[in-house]
């Protein structure tokens, strides 16, 4: 099958991209990246009247550090994250993240912006940007705005991006020495979207669990962040009673929908297994050093 015909436009500046989607509305659709957009209009599942080609706006990729701040362009693509020293050091949680991400065909085109703004809910960097409580900067024709990951993701595809808008970067905070973190993915095969998994950071100084994150994904609409579950880690030494301690309040916090192939109380035991391994690896982290 063959995609719908459309116009296509290939904007010099974020203003010419503005007015696009303000003269086009619903019917045009942003092409970074376009490892999914591209997939959908193969499908017929996406119609746009138009595409607009944000490849290569200025001020959109890269990967800078100013003071404590990371932040990476929407345009920035999933290898060269894979690649950076910059994301291995400060960001450990999102280079253990990043080989996840579909086959290196894919990582080497997709983009960052493009996987957070697609919102799948069994997507690798939106729970990792919940995890690290990250901010998006949003631009459009008034200004810009500053969102947190937490509040931005509204469901499955769903997005705190309104009408006009355009991700533009995402932000982290560099955390000091002590913490650690850990990303586990279940899949049926390397590549394949996740049954379940789980971007985990922590503290781990003096032998003990705190400023816990941990965010699920492919465990509901969005990214999923057992807050109940972190606040009973909160001051609890490593060892394998914490560590059941969190797999039973995970057992409460988390209710993960069933899918073709697992049920929900099998994605819930995959969830506590995990849970238990990050856990673990959190703390034979910080013992290595």
């Amino acid at each position: 099958m063959k995609a719908p015909a459309f116009a296509y436009a290939r904007p010099a500046s974020l203003g010419e991209v503005f007015t696009l989607l303000a003269q086009h509305g619903d019917g045009a659709r942003l092409l970074a990246g376009g490892q999914s957009l591209l997939a959908t209009l193969n499908l017929r599942l996406s119609a746009p009247d138009i595409l607009i080609d944000i490849t290569g706006l200025p001020g959109m990729a890269g990967i800078t550090i100013e003071k404590d701040t990371l932040r990476i362009g929407a345009l920035a693509t999933h290898r060269e994250l894979e690649h950076s020293h910059a994301i291995s050091h400060h960001l450990p949680l999102l280079a253990q993240a990043v080989p996840h991400v579909a086959h290196i065909a894919i990582r080497n085109v997709g983009t960052f912006g493009g996987s957070i703004a697609m919102a799948d809910p069994a997507a690798e960097y939106p729970a990792v940007c919940v995890a690290l409580d990250a901010q998006f900067v949003i631009a459009g024709a008034k200004g810009e705005r500053r969102v947190a990951a937490r509040e931005f993701f509204k469901g499955m595809y769903e997005t705190a991006l309104r009408p006009g808008e355009v991700l533009v970067a995402g932000e982290f905070r560099i955390r000091p020495e002590g913490y650690r973190s850990a990303f586990i993915e279940l899949a049926r095969r390397h590549g394949d979207y996740a049954i379940v998994g789980l971007a985990a950071q922590a503290n781990c100084s003096d032998g003990k669990y705190s400023d816990v994150s941990l965010a699920f994904l492919g465990a509901g609409g969005e990214p999923v962040l057992a807050r109940a579950t972190a606040a009973a880690l909160e001051g609890k030494a490593f060892g394998a009673d914490t560590i059941a301690l969190a797999q039973a309040a995970l057992a409460k916090e988390l209710d993960p929908p069933a899918d073709l192939y697992s049920s929900s109380a099998t994605k819930l035991h995959l969830a506590r297994v995990i849970t238990g391994r990050a856990l673990a690896t959190l703390a034979t982290l910080a013992a290595a050093t």
